[in-house]
């Protein structure tokens, strides 16, 4: 298996890995925030930004995995 047909097979799969592991992520945030707000209704606000800064950083991951399966898949042709 030569670096052309193993990057073909890996990129998608990566993509993949990385998109499945931002949801989990994601919903655990969201779960937790959820959570923490239906105890202390009145820190919604503390929470919510909290959360916001959270997702970001979990989004900012899974759009690294993108931009390196871009720049690989530069590399097949």
């Amino acid at each position: 298996m030569d670096l052309r047909t193993a990057l073909a097979f890996a990129l998608p799969i990566g993509v993949g890995i990385a998109a499945l592991g931002s949801g989990i992520g994601l919903g655990k945030a969201v779960a937790a925030a959820m959570e923490a707000t239906g105890r202390q209704p009145e820190a919604s606000g503390k929470i919510l930004i909290t959360m916001a800064v959270g997702c970001a950083f979990i989004e900012a991951l899974t759009i690294y995995a993108l931009v390196v399966v871009f720049m690989f898949s530069g590399k097949l042709q």
